[in-house]
């Protein structure tokens, strides 16, 4: 071998061993996968986006959309995500109204499309066209810390958390639940039509919410649905609670007080009750009428009635005074949803 033809295999060597080096050095520009990220919507500018709605397009799984101070005349649609968030700088400061010609400001979910592990907190969503917020083919959703100025409406979704939400001023139900699974805690829910609806087939625990100011019941049971009512204040109603069709219901820990009536319970649904308060004007128990006839046969011998000694009803303050008669009833520390007074931690 020459050395003309030596010379040539040593720089065709070099130039592979570049040209592989050359290959990792690219591969290793390339980094590893980004990681989380906050898309900032401003409607001045300052952010990634004006639009809500390309802010959420163009979040990927485990970001997170802010929302910045702002009356946001606009609808946003998720779906088709996973696990991202779409947080506001508050309740008092972001403000969504919808649009001219879509009915509600915010939906998670749509048909066929599904949303999966998505948290939204730290907003205002108004009605808008009948309702403000619609759930539908969803899982894994977490509402927290929300004012809710309309209905809130759920179809077929799953594994859902309200939390530490003002919802109301619906000219028909607060919170509509059809063929779903959820929970509903702390939250309040006045002046509706109804309070909250559940229906069909779903499955609902509803635990220290206070209820207040339905024109008609704070909770209605119907279909097949299943309930869990647990320590809730359902005062200034209509009605308490109405127990319907096959629906099927544990009541335990609540007070129902300063309503027309308390449970309206039908022989074909399937209810247990224990450890509730009563002080309603017409009646604490009633079969379904025309009109309701009172049914003082279905009451519990752990009920507990009369006046169950409020801060302030007048003003809405439904704390518990130092000296109700509702402290340490059964296993509860107190019934209903809010702590006595002098206690610094709602339980």
């Amino acid at each position: 071998m020459t050395f003309s033809m030596i010379k040539q295999i040593i720089v065709a060597g070099l130039i592979i061993v570049i040209g592989l080096t050359g290959v990792g050095l690219a591969w290793a520009d390339e980094g590893p996968p980004l990681g989380p990220r906050t898309i900032v919507v401003a409607l001045d500018g300052t952010g990634d986006f004006q639009s809500l709605q390309e802010a959420v397009d163009a979040a990927r799984k485990g970001d997170t959309v802010f929302v910045k101070a702002g009356q946001y005349a606009q609808d946003v649609t998720i779906h088709s995500k996973e696990r991202i968030k779409f947080v506001g700088a508050g309740v008092d400061q972001v403000t969504i109204l919808g649009r001219d010609i879509v009915v509600g400001a915010l939906h998670v979910g749509k048909w066929p499309y599904g949303a999966t592990d998505i948290e939204i907190s730290d907003m205002t969503i108004n009605d808008h066209g009948g309702h403000a917020v619609g759930l539908f083919n969803g899982q894994g959703l977490v509402l927290r810390r929300l004012t809710i100025n309309g209905m809130l409406f759920s179809q077929q979704v799953h594994d859902v958390r309200i939390e530490d939400c003002r919802i109301g001023g619906s000219e028909t139900t607060g919170v509509q639940f059809a063929d779903s699974e959820a929970v509903m805690v702390g939250n309040v829910i006045h002046d509706n039509d109804h309070g909250v609806s559940i229906a069909g087939k779903s499955n609902v625990r509803l635990e220290r919410n206070v209820i207040t100011r339905s024109l008609f019941e704070a909770v209605v049971v119907s279909g097949h649905a299943r309930a869990t009512i647990v320590s809730n204040t359902l005062v200034k109603n209509g009605g308490g609670v109405a127990f319907l069709g096959q629906s099927q219901s544990d009541v335990t820990g609540n007070v129902v007080g300063l309503n027309g009536v308390g449970f309206l319970i039908a022989p074909s649904s399937q209810t247990t009750t224990s450890f509730n308060s009563f002080y309603n004007r017409d009646g604490d128990y009633l079969r379904p009428g025309n009109p309701n006839q009172p049914a003082p046969e279905l009451r519990a011998l752990s009920d507990i009635t009369g006046d169950p000694s409020f801060i302030d009803p007048a003003h809405d303050d439904f704390r518990l005074r130092l000296d109700t008669p509702l402290l340490k009833i059964g296993r509860f520390p107190y019934l209903g949803a809010l702590a006595p007074a002098a206690s610094a931690v709602r339980r």
